[in-house]
């Protein structure tokens, strides 16, 4: 495919479009049970089908695990996911889930302040990377002329846990309203990946001033998807069933706007695998998409006011 030319989609992808349910297999479902409810503060739910959901309570889970202790780990360089993106809803639940991690045995691997969003990252035991950020307001996203301006700068921790009036006793549960806000993924190169996300599914350009990178989005939103060449220049996808992701959901709001995405991907001549969890497609470096409608009560947050 040639590069696209703009970078607003030619029929956009509905502005009300949010990122739903990661799905990844892991070597060991107990250890991971633990780091999640324990460093990350999700609940726990094992459904009939040995997967293990995570979430909140109530509604779709965060993240979906699958346990197989034999899954082949992929190199560094191989396509998939580079993180997970739990968004919280306030400066508060943030600095709260800082300190959930350092005593639930999750070491910070980095802290940044992206100027439209504060985030910390980490690990789960199995190297699958995860950030958890806060958003700041959206009349406050820095802009150069139509640009959306993004950075990656040191995070003030100290003003941050200053947020908490007893920092020595962490929460222990993840709050209500918390999501995933993103995923990031490792792609083979950038041209043909993003005619798939602009170009079929109707994701909007927000930056492409990060070298290597590109962050698309629906509704104005910094980025529902971040796709970066770092580490996979050319790198193919890691062998079915690895360790890391299986699929990431997109969640539009009605099944209307869901038939109109699926014309679109049918008539792109990309293949629509038929699942339980919905239309499985797969991007130009293999990453699993499931295409989907969001539950009804669920719809996106707003910005927080702090």
């Amino acid at each position: 495919m040639s590069p696209p030319s703009a970078t607003a989609p030619a029929q956009a992808i509905n502005p009300d479009t949010t990122v739903g349910t990661v799905r990844l297999t892991v070597t060991d479902l107990d250890r991971s049970r633990a780091f999640y409810e324990h460093a990350v503060g999700l609940r726990a739910l094992e459904l009939a089908d040995g997967t293990l959901a995570l979430g909140t309570g109530g509604g779709r889970p965060l993240v979906a695990l699958r346990g197989d202790p034999a899954a082949p780990v992929p190199g560094p360089r191989a396509t998939g996911l580079y993180h997970l993106a739990i968004l919280v809803p306030t400066r508060r639940d943030l600095a709260a889930a800082v300190t959930r991690l350092v005593r639930g045995g999750g070491p910070l691997h980095g802290a940044s302040d992206h100027l439209v969003s504060e985030a910390v990252y980490l690990s789960d035991p199995d190297g699958n990377g995860i950030e958890i950020y806060r958003d700041r307001p959206r009349e406050r996203w820095p802009r150069a002329g139509d640009a959306l301006q993004m950075a990656t700068l040191p995070l003030d921790l100290r003003g941050l846990l200053a947020e908490l009036s007893d920092p020595d006793t962490p929460e222990r549960l993840a709050p209500t309203g918390t999501r995933i806000g993103h995923v990031h993924l490792q792609v083979a190169e950038l041209h043909e990946t993003e005619e798939f996300y602009r170009g079929v599914l109707g994701f909007e350009v927000m930056v492409r001033s990060y070298p290597g990178a590109l962050f698309v989005a629906a509704g104005g939103y910094h980025h529902h998807i971040g796709l970066n060449t770092w580490h996979s220049a050319g790198a193919s996808p890691p062998p079915p069933g690895s360790v890391g992701l299986r699929s990431f959901e997109i969640e539009l709001p009605d099944e209307h706007e869901l038939v109109a995405l699926l014309e679109r991907v049918q008539a792109a001549g990309i293949e629509i695998e038929r699942t339980e969890s919905g239309a499985l497609v797969r991007d130009p470096s293999g990453n699993g998409i499931i295409l989907g409608m969001r539950l009804p009560g669920h719809a996106r947050s707003a910005p927080t006011a702090r």
